[in-house]
């Protein structure tokens, strides 16, 4: 079955850094765009990053432009989401979640999720 486990989350300061990982199984993950989405308390769980099958394609949603980078490693069946310059409003649980495609578009699983807290 498939299974997507997130780790990485933790609690740091504005202006600080991490790097969450997603190790996949269950199926092809080379044939997959795998996304980031997080969710904060009170809010809807909104996208944050994409990544095409090779990771030749990428989006990022207007928010952490410039501060955050998905990156997929097929060899390793994981994918990444660096974050850097944090900020509070970074705060959420952080999900990655399966495309449902090799292409960017929709997404079929999602994993129980990492908590990153930001403090100010």
């Amino acid at each position: 079955q498939v299974q997507l486990v997130e780790s990485g989350g933790a609690l740091v300061q504005a202006g600080g850094s991490l790097r969450l990982s997603c190790a996949a199984s269950g199926f092809i993950f080379s044939n997959k765009a795998m996304g980031w989405f997080r969710q904060a308390p009170g809010k809807e769980r909104e996208s944050v990053a994409a990544i095409s099958w090779k990771g030749g394609s990428t989006v990022y949603a207007d928010s952490v432009k410039g501060r955050f980078t998905i990156s997929r490693d097929n060899a390793k069946n994981t994918v990444y989401l660096q974050m850097n310059s944090l900020k509070p409003e970074d705060t959420a649980v952080y999900y990655c979640a399966r495309g449902r495609m090799s292409y960017i578009r929709d997404y079929d699983y999602w994993g129980q999720g990492t908590q990153v807290t930001v403090s100010s």
